[in-house]
């Protein structure tokens, strides 16, 4: 029975192509919004998640903070080595690490880059940096404790692309804001906008040639000791750095947080950006969903001496609502399967023109079986909801006055 009305409604819809197609175009409309949404914004949680993931989850940052911008811009009240060897002592503290990150310009081959430039420390601190940041030579090597005018370059800046005309290469000779050092090493690509595109340098050679004094750091990288509540140690800095800046709580010009504190907020972010977007998709479903009854209460007023026929001949008033019903349902869930066609296709299409824009593998789309499936499924419900109006009026029409109307 559920087969001969499947087949039935398919062929009414084929017999109304044109009303059909503009029926579903609210549904294609909406879903193709939310399907493209929602892959590219699971394509992006995946690969931030994935490099705060490689951090790992014993390191805390303290930065100076202008309440805007990467660290270093707009900071009034830069942190200090004093800061720095005061937080060493903080219980549970293992080890710490100041660092510098400023804009500055990158110069290759008479072409220019605007970027961010970060010292790397010497000692067992150069290695708590390494691992925080995941970092690991493609060409050449990492730099070394002591080198002088040495510089090692992200993986976007060694590429052929990065804009220089000439690709730079181990052992190429670069100027940062003037000063000329030689390329030691191209890190391997992570796919982080931020590191793939840093500058990295021994601290000295990096006061020197952006003339920073000695004392000032922008960020305080932390290794907490295993079995430690992070969350104290936390809180226990927060405080150590309210009294040696002498700001009470709530008017901090100072953060400290861990990578998943870190990542929480760039999700939580993300995801108010999604909503609003899903927000103006649903009226378009919505939409769609009013175009579905209309276009079934038209349906019924056309085929009112059809269903007359059917009741006249023994068919209840169940089987003429099932009839509709699924008829509503079907243009629903097919203005859907192409709707979310339509959107992991511009999803995977909008995220390649990302990567090949930016030269960056952050920008990814994630299509699941279960976004499709449930893009189809929910239209279907849509669809059907919309449709049970329109059905309910078709299976209570009287026999007789449906054919006399007919006429």
């Amino acid at each position: 029975m559920l087969k001969d009305f499947f087949v039935y409604s398919v062929k009414n819809l084929r017999n109304r192509k044109l009303r059909s197609w503009l029926t579903m175009i609210g549904i294609i409309i909406g879903i193709a919004a939310v399907v493209s949404l929602i892959g590219l914004g699971q394509g992006l949680e995946a690969a931030i998640s994935s490099q705060f993931g490689s951090i790992g989850t014993d390191k805390l940052a303290l930065q100076a903070s202008s309440g805007f911008g990467p660290p270093g811009t707009g900071v009034v009240n830069y942190l200090s080595k004093q800061d720095l060897e005061k937080v060493k002592r903080v219980s549970g503290v293992k080890i710490a690490a100041g660092r510098l990150i400023r804009s500055g310009k990158l110069e290759f081959n008479d072409h220019a880059a605007f970027g961010m430039a970060t010292s790397m420390p010497d000692g067992e601190s150069r290695d708590l940096v390494e691992s925080a940041l995941n970092l690991e030579a493609g060409t050449g090597r990492l730099l070394i404790d002591g080198e002088k005018r040495k510089v090692m370059l992200g993986g976007n800046l060694g590429n052929e692309n990065a804009g220089f005309e000439k690709q730079i290469r181990v052992g190429s000779t670069v100027e940062v804001q003037g000063v000329e050092l030689e390329v030691i090493g191209i890190l391997e690509k992570q796919g982080s906008f931020l590191i793939d595109n840093l500058v990295f340098i021994n601290e000295d050679d990096l006061r020197d040639i952006l003339d920073v004094p000695d004392e000032d750091f922008d960020i305080i990288v932390m290794q907490i000791n295993k079995n430690v509540d992070i969350k104290e140690v936390q809180e226990n800095i927060e405080k150590l750095m309210r009294k040696e800046r002498d700001v009470k709580k709530g008017e901090e010009d100072f953060t400290v947080q861990t990578p998943q504190a870190i990542l929480g907020q760039v999700n939580s972010t993300l995801f108010a950006v999604q909503l609003f977007v899903y927000i103006i998709a649903s009226i378009s479903i919505i939409v769609g969903g009013i175009g579905i009854m209309n276009t079934m209460f038209t349906s019924v007023l056309e085929r009112t001496k059809e269903i007359g026929i059917m009741k006249s001949i023994g068919a209840r008033n169940s089987s003429i609502f099932a009839l509709f019903f699924i008829e509503s349902g079907l243009i629903g869930s097919v203005g859907g399967l192409i709707g979310a066609a339509i959107g992991a296709a511009f999803s995977i299409g909008l995220a390649y023109a990302g990567r090949a824009a930016l030269g960056v593998d952050l920008i990814r789309a994630e299509i699941s079986i279960w976004l499709i499936a449930g893009s189809v499924f929910g239209s279907f419900i849509l669809g059907s909801i919309f449709g049970i109006i329109p059905a309910i009026k078709a299976s209570k029409l009287n026999p007789v006055d449906a054919l006399k109307y007919s006429k």
